[in-house]
């Protein structure tokens, strides 16, 4: 078994310690950032989400592989910046104004980090006046959309609205999600995208800005 893989199947099973160890030897062996990027951390993800989207791990597990992500992604950091590796695309996520639930966005966000995407987190209960503000900053390929209430999921249509207003709506991709969320709802309000999971969201995202 190869080195990337021993970091993949580590990382699956969230032993930061240990994918933080074979990098280290990965490294001394000569294998660039890239490739350990790509075909260790970026490869055990990718699986990881297809055993999520197929309810073979759960949430915790899912919690843990991303903690042990970012002690590798720690790691590569410097030597993928000498390297020149750039990210496949930007995505700036927030759970919309009035709403406080995390867990399904930092989902996609890691889903999405594991893709290879640099993501910007606005955070929580985040006004669309914020949206904008970022959208603007950082020029992102995609704006990701989270309510996980009846009551929020409205904000989703003003966050849309506010963007048409900002002339920015055609510069960015639109996807939503939560729980109350439907695809019927995304075509009635105008985004582009809707995602039952945060795997299928990450695959999603892909296909935008490899289209490109």
């Amino acid at each position: 078994m190869s080195i990337l893989n021993n970091i993949s199947i580590a990382l699956q099973k969230g032993k930061s310690k240990d994918v933080v160890q074979l990098i280290h030897e990965a490294l001394d062996s000569g294998i660039t950032a890239q490739e350990i990027l790509d075909n260790g951390l970026l490869k055990g993800m990718g699986e990881l989400g297809v055993k999520f989207k197929n309810n073979e791990v759960y949430v915790p597990e899912v919690l843990i592989a991303a903690r042990a992500l970012n002690s590798g992604t720690m790691v590569l950091k410097a030597k993928l910046v000498e390297e020149g590796v750039q990210p496949i695309g930007t995505v700036v996520i927030g759970t919309v104004k009035g709403d406080l639930h995390d867990i399904g966005k930092n989902l996609v966000k890691m889903m999405l980090e594991g893709a290879g995407f640099a993501v910007i987190d606005l955070g929580v209960d985040v006004p669309e006046e914020r949206i904008v503000e970022a959208i603007t900053e950082h020029e992102p390929n995609i704006v990701c959309l989270s309510a996980l209430l009846t009551t929020t999921m409205n904000q989703q249509k003003v966050v849309i609205e506010a963007l048409k207003e900002a002339g920015l709506r055609d510069k960015v991709k639109v996807m939503i999600g939560g729980a109350p969320v439907t695809q019927s709802f995304c075509d009635q309000i105008g985004a582009d995208v809707y995602t039952p999971d945060a795997a299928t969201a990450a695959e999603v995202a892909k296909s935008f800005v490899l289209q490109h």
